[in-house]
């Protein structure tokens, strides 16, 4: 089920971090000094990135078949970008993962379009919300390499990816002769848009006046359920053009829905410079989907009451001759008989006449698909009842690929596990192949390849067909020290327990099964102990795992809770602290939560989590106050002050360390950063150069390195990524790249305490991915082998001073081989003339007696072959002047200056 999702406290990403600023009171967390050196930045390692294998986990919304070659299929999502299906590796590709922070609303589809003149060039109508939820505006994105690429259209409006009536459509066509020439339809009484450059510059088409104003709340003042649906779908009659390419006539009749029920759909006969409302339509229904067979000359309509994806009482299914103007009801359900609406609508270009149609709002018992070989004169079901409760299925399911489909469900029937599906509106027959089908659902893409077997009264499988496409929004990762390597809370399907990330997990928490997973916590020296807190009607919402989470049993709650909030275990597993949501405030128990005691001291609402060492100590934060409490989190006292007031805020404490405790967060335009504690909260920190920061992990730390490694969704240096730090935080290297952003990251992120080097990133609808290094032996300052002596003038070496401050720098150092073979580990030289020392070096070991320096190899950049470079930097400190080196020596041997 893909319920709306709001990035809370998202609604400045775009503005520029400040300072924290003004006095502060005895307590407060400490800024960074005003001539502190920035954060340093290193090259970032090679790293390789891959999905945590879950498959599916949210709604698909749209599937799009090119016309004109063979397996080219797209399909969309409310909020995890677009994929292209890839035939050889019956897999799902992803085409949006370079999508960045400050544009995370353009992870949501609202519409795709796949140019049949031209099979590689794609479009996708791009923006999550219409309301101020998402502070951008919408775009549409063009490919001419199949989504390998993109380039950009801002449009002077919204687009809703994840609003009401997103399973409607498709908002964006290409005409199928005239392909330079596209239209849009918009939201928000933004009427109808057309493009004739392909997609790079649009304008508003005046002619079309019917903005369309249904509205699914009007009274809802959050403005997701009062926005407009507008223009919802655009279909050509392809019948009516001719050609492609240069001697293309453009398409002259248009068909476009529209959200009014009373005037649903309208044409155009003279490509689009006037419309007509068609005469003699249904009235009283929102026209999901208009599904053209130019052949025959029938235009199809699945109608239902309201826009969906979630709701729908009433509908009907309506044909449309295009030659005559004759309206028939051919709804395979008579309307009195009706619980639910019509959406997915689907034709066999292979057989005209056969046509398809999904009850998308049947959620009880189970979703219905219709099938009719006769143009809808007759109709039969995916299921019956043979008497009732019992039913009789057409199909057989096999979810053997993605066992946790069935929820771990045993229901009463007529209800069966897993379903046909729920919100089912997109609905596709290939045009190429009668036997196959795939259809969207609340949480997977499902297909059939023996679909005529209908036809014939024989059973035919559907299974998944959605490997690759990762749709969860991750709200918390652990990754334990034993047991499995990763457990996640998510969005929707509550979470898994991963103990083969290239594996989809057998099922997801149960016992209970939360409809979401809000907060995870493991006992850091009894890593087989967790809880997790989250939302379930009714409750429990808390529950408890003494095996490393493969089985759960649920606690009981105070009164007054409404949603799971945060939870937090012992370092020894021995007791718990919960901040449920609702009324009840922080609570302790001892055992697993058999009974709760209030703690005092502390905010109601306030983020909690446990010291890793003494079994005593937990941590809360609120409004801007760090509390800590030593008897069990009974009592809370108020420590440090002037932490971010605003915008979300995660802190962690370091496994193996007491009181050591890690803080990120804020908002835009005011404290927004990454603050350390190492006496327990009483003081912070804040890290010079990190410009924001929304979530802190940790992870095995490098080779030669007692700390372990931080990891951070965080904007350095003006650049915003998932950075690493392998000291401390006194430098980082960005991790990630360009081509992989993946929108919003700032809901959690940790390191892997077995593995160095790899990183857990949360998406909001990219799933998890995880990132390994390909660093020999990990670590960015490991030591290395001398090379011994290279021959005279072997090397080159390019010293830099990027950074200066009273009593401090920083330098940038490369050593390129000039010779003919390659290095095989490099010790460079140099004396310092001013008396300068070398403070912390990274991307290489330090050295120093007096004013010499040495710089030793790490680990994993030792070999520079003939023409190669290494790089490398370091803080130092200097008194009265800073001169460069004059010179520098490699293994004994003078280097010429770069």
């Amino acid at each position: 089920m893909r319920r709306p999702r709001l990035l809370a406290g998202l609604a400045g990403l775009a503005l520029t971090a400040g300072l924290l600023a003004g006095a502060l009171p005895a307590g407060a967390a400490e800024p960074a000094p005003a001539d502190a050196a920035p954060a340093r930045t290193a090259a970032a390692p090679s790293y390789t990135w891959k999905n945590v294998r879950i498959d599916g986990g949210g709604f698909v919304p749209g599937l799009v078949f090119n016309r004109t070659e063979k397996n080219l299929l797209y399909a969309r999502t409310d909020i995890g970008g677009a994929y292209r299906w890839d035939q050889a590796g019956s897999a799902w590709v992803p085409l949006l993962d370079h999508i960045g922070w400050d544009d995370w609303g353009h992870t949501g589809v609202v519409s795709l379009a796949s140019d049949s003149a031209d099979p590689d060039r794609v479009y996708a109508a791009v923006g999550t919300y219409t309301n101020d939820w998402d502070p951008g505006s919408g775009a549409v994105l063009r490919s001419a390499d199949r989504g390998a690429t993109w380039q950009r259209a801002d449009l002077p409006f919204k687009l809703g990816g994840n609003m009401p009536g997103r399973g409607m459509g498709e908002r964006l066509a290409v005409d199928p002769h005239r392909n330079s020439v596209l239209y849009l339809g918009a939201p928000s009484g933004n009427g109808l848009w057309r493009s004739t450059d392909s997609g790079a510059t649009w304008s508003k088409v005046t002619s079309f006046t019917n903005p369309g104003g249904y509205r699914q709340d009007p009274s809802d003042t959050s403005g997701y359920n009062s926005d407009e649906q507008g223009i919802v779908w655009v279909t050509f009659d392809e019948s009516t053009g001719s050609g492609t390419g240069a001697g293309a006539t453009t398409t002259k009749t248009i068909y476009v829905g529209v959200g009014d029920k009373e005037n649903a759909v309208y044409r155009s006969t003279d490509a689009g410079a006037t419309w007509t409302r068609l005469a003699g339509q249904p009235t009283g229904y929102l026209a999901h989907k208009g599904v053209l067979d130019a052949g025959n000359g029938y235009l199809y309509l699945a109608y239902s009451d309201t826009a969906g994806p979630y709701d729908g009482g009433k509908g009907q299914v309506w044909r449309y001759a295009t030659a005559t103007g004759e309206w028939k009801n051919i709804s395979p359900v008579a309307e009195a008989d009706t619980y639910h609406g019509f959406s997915g609508l689907t034709l066999d270009r292979q057989r005209p006449g056969t046509v398809m149609v999904s009850a998308y709002s049947s959620w009880w018992p189970d979703t219905q698909i219709f099938r009719s070989t006769d143009s809808g004169s007759t109709w039969t079901r995916a299921w019956d009842y043979s008497s009732y409760p019992d039913r009789t299925d057409r199909y057989t399911m096999d979810v053997s690929s993605v066992p946790w489909l069935t929820w771990d469900a045993t229901p009463t029937p007529p209800e069966r596990t897993p379903k046909l599906g729920w919100m089912t509106e997109a609905l596709e027959i290939d045009p190429f192949d009668s036997d196959r089908m795939l259809y969207g659902t609340g949480a997977t893409v499902y297909g059939t390849t023996e679909l005529t077997r209908w036809d014939r009264d024989a059973k035919f499988t559907i299974r998944p067909m959605v490997k690759g496409l990762e749709e969860t929004a991750v709200l918390d990762l652990v990754s334990p020290p034993s047991g499995a390597p990763l457990i996640s809370a998510l969005g929707d399907i509550g979470g898994f327990r991963h103990t083969d990330l290239g594996a989809v997990p057998p099922m997801m928490f149960t016992s209970p099964n939360f409809t979401s997973t809000t907060s995870l916590d493991y006992a850091e020296t009894a890593p087989d102990t967790l809880v997790r807190s989250g939302h379930l009607d009714g409750g429990p919402r808390i529950a408890f795992s003494t095996d490393n989470g493969a089985n759960w049993f649920a606690g009981q709650e105070p009164a007054g809770v409404t949603g799971g909030g945060t939870v937090a275990a012992a370092a020894d597993g021995g007791r718990f602290v919960w901040s449920p949501d609702g009324t009840a405030g922080v609570h302790a128990t001892t055992g697993h939560g058999t009974s709760w005691t209030a703690a005092i001291g502390i905010p109601a609402g306030a983020t909690v989590e446990s010291d890793r060492v003494d079994p005593k100590t937990f941590y809360g934060f609120e409004g801007g106050t760090f509390y800590a409490s030593t008897d069990g989190g009974l009592t809370f006292t108020a420590r440090a002050t002037g932490l971010p007031a605003e915008g979300d805020v995660r802190f962690k404490a370091v496994p193996g360390r007491k009181g050591d405790i890690w803080l990120a967060g804020g908002a835009p335009g005011t404290a927004y950063g990454l603050w350390h504690s190492t006496d327990g909260g009483a003081t912070f920190t804040r890290l010079p150069g990190v410009d924001q920061a929304d979530a802190i992990g940790f992870g095995k730390a490098a080779p030669n390195a007692a700390y372990p490694a931080l990891y951070s969704s965080a904007k350095i240096g003006g650049v915003r990524g998932i950075f690493r730090s392998t000291d401390a935080g006194a430098t980082w290297v960005r991790v990630n790249d360009d081509a992989h952003q993946w929108g919003w990251t700032g809901a959690t992120i940790t390191g892997d305490p077995r593995v160095y080097g790899r990183v857990y990133v949360a998406t909001n609808g990219r799933g998890i991915l995880y990132g390994d290094t390909s660093e020999t032996g990990g670590g960015d300052g490991g030591g290395g082998t001398d090379p011994g002596t290279p021959p005279a003038g072997a090397c080159e070496v390019t010293y830099e001073v990027v950074n200066q401050w009273q009593g401090g720098f920083q330098a940038d150092v490369t050593v390129t081989n000039t010779s003919t073979t390659a290095w095989n580990g490099w010790n460079l030289g140099w004396t310092f003339a001013a008396g300068q020392t070398v403070g912390q070096m990274w991307n290489a070991t330090a050295g120093q007696t007096g004013t010499g320096v040495t710089a030793r190899n790490a680990a994993w950049n030792g070999t520079v072959a003939p023409g190669g470079s290494a790089s490398f930097g370091f803080t130092g400190g200097w008194t009265g002047t800073n001169p460069v080196p004059a010179a520098f020596t490699l293994g004994g041997a003078r280097c010429s200056a770069g």
